[in-house]
């Protein structure tokens, strides 16, 4: 597919460095700001008098509101200019960031929470939308793997950062922290990243946007903004997340209500979208050959990769007699190797192809499951940490290929709604992912209380879930093969 916007992808006045440097500082905050708040529940609890349920909403406040608005967001930007909503995302981020450091109570922080959650769904949305403006396109996967690695430098940077930062500090340096970072992404956002067309006067650019407009022909009747659209899947995406993770692991009938009440909005949504004139989403990317399958196997991927951070810490604890701080140390090992090879599988994309690399990463990933659900119970934390070796190299080169393929070829028009999907399936899947892979594992160990498990009936329970995770992988792999003959 010709993309209209390439002619002005690179601007000559633009470095390519820095606003590679800008994204990816955007990325790594999207994701340090889950995992910085998560070390400071224990502190939060004591500071504001407060139950663990009532804290866990610090954390659970910010992963909805980016799980409700992620597309919306990345629509919004393919219509008012990316650049300008990214600044604005960045900017509402580093205010929320500090109002949430000068909190006075919980549910003000939480409601600063939000506000951050909104801003890095901004940002979580754009950062892969906007590579292929920044990059050429031959060099779209080594870009795609650096996010990758930012992502996973700041999931792993967040707990020993967070501990550092509430023991010498008190717990709202941890937010003064993301406060300062993102006033300093929103500079070099809007220093380096190419200007939103409309913000260019140049003759060039104006009659690139003609040619555009006349081109897209019916697809530029109004281009509005979805508000049913965006308000129905918010409700649905909401709801959805609450079904997964309230209840503390109890599946009840509040659950069941929300999960209801989730696929009826789902239904509603995709109605509406049928019905409106400038949609949302348009109904015809969910039946394209290449995005379909994409959003299918990054959710199935994050459900797998979910069961390492749920079962882990049970089996290494329970079933290896591993200290609180062993447990901790063995568990940075996936985010440790993620960071390392994200760049290296971005360059393999960029050498033998995206679609080649989907296959090799879910074949690793496959492996890597087996290896987890037989290699720990012989071998100890040696197998453990052998078998994430396998499978954290495969998911990075798996995401770095699916980003790739997805957005090598998409509509400039689209880039940030189509971002925006990809966002929204890897974190359904991480939210699934708690609930599906816990359960599995809860019912294997077969005991009511986890916690007072023997350990034999830990270390069965690891077996099942990923024996389990190895064949949803294996599902993917199918998807994966289907996708391409239909590309085909």
């Amino acid at each position: 597919m010709t993309d209209i916007a390439d002619p002005r992808a690179v601007p000559a006045s633009r470095s390519t460095a820095g606003a590679l440097a800008s994204l990816s500082l955007a990325m790594l905050l999207s994701s340090l700001s889950t995992s910085i708040a998560n070390v400071a529940l224990p502190t939060l609890s004591i500071a504001f008098a407060a139950s663990f349920p009532a804290v866990q909403w610090v954390v659970l406040a910010y992963l909805l509101a980016i799980t409700a608005l992620i597309v919306s967001v990345g629509r919004l930007g393919d219509l008012v200019g990316r650049r300008l909503l990214l600044v604005a995302g960045l900017a509402l981020f580093s205010a929320a960031s500090l109002a949430a450091a000068l909190a006075p109570t919980l549910p003000l922080l939480i409601a600063a929470r939000v506000a951050q959650g909104l801003g890095a769904a901004v940002m979580m949305a754009l950062t892969v939308a906007f590579v292929g403006e920044t990059v050429p396109k031959e060099r779209t996967g080594s870009a795609m793997g650096l996010l990758g690695t930012m992502s996973a430098i700041g999931t792993a940077l967040g707990p020993s950062l967070g501990g550092a930062l509430i023991a010498f500090l008190g717990w709202r340096a941890i937010f003064l922290v993301n406060a300062a970072l993102g006033v300093a992404a929103m500079l070099a956002a809007h220093r380096f990243l190419p200007a939103d067309p409309a913000a260019r006067p140049d003759r060039e650019a104006a009659s690139i946007d003609c040619n555009a407009a006349r081109l897209s022909g019916a697809r530029g009747v109004g281009r509005r903004f979805d508000m049913l659209g965006t308000v129905l899947l918010s409700l649905a995406l909401a709801a959805y997340a609450l079904a997964m993770t309230t209840g503390r692991g109890h599946f009840g009938g509040t659950n069941i209500a929300l999960l209801v009440m989730a696929f009826l909005g789902a239904g509603l949504f995709l109605y509406a979208e049928g019905k409106v004139p400038s949609p949302l989403v348009k109904l015809t990317l969910l039946r394209d050959p290449v995005l379909a399958p994409s959003l299918a196997m990054n959710a199935l991927v994050s459900t797998v990769m979910m069961a390492t951070l749920v079962v882990g810490p049970f089996f290494l604890s329970r079933a290896l007699g591993l200290s609180e701080a062993l447990v901790g140390a063995v568990l940075s090992i996936g985010p440790v190797v993620s960071a390392l090879c994200g760049v290296v599988a971005g360059r393999i994309v960029d050498r033998l192809g995206a679609s080649a690399m989907v296959a090799a990463g879910l074949a690793l990933m496959a492996v890597g499951c087996a290896a987890l659900s037989a290699l720990p119970v012989l071998f100890g934390v040696a197998g453990y940490a052998a078998a994430i070796m396998v499978l954290t190299p495969g998911y990075q080169l798996f995401q770095a290929a699916n980003n790739t393929a997805v957005m090598a070829d998409v509509d400039g028009s689209e880039r940030g709604v189509v971002s925006g999907m990809l966002s929204l399936s890897r974190n359904l899947g991480l939210i699934t992912g708690t609930a599906v892979m816990g359960a599995v594992f809860a019912f294997a160990v077969g005991v009511g209380d986890i916690a007072g498990a023997a350990p034999e009936a830990v270390a069965g329970g690891m077996r099942v879930t990923f024996a389990v995770a190895a064949g949803l992988v294996v599902v993917a792999m199918m998807i994966a093969v289907v996708g391409g003959l239909r590309k085909r």
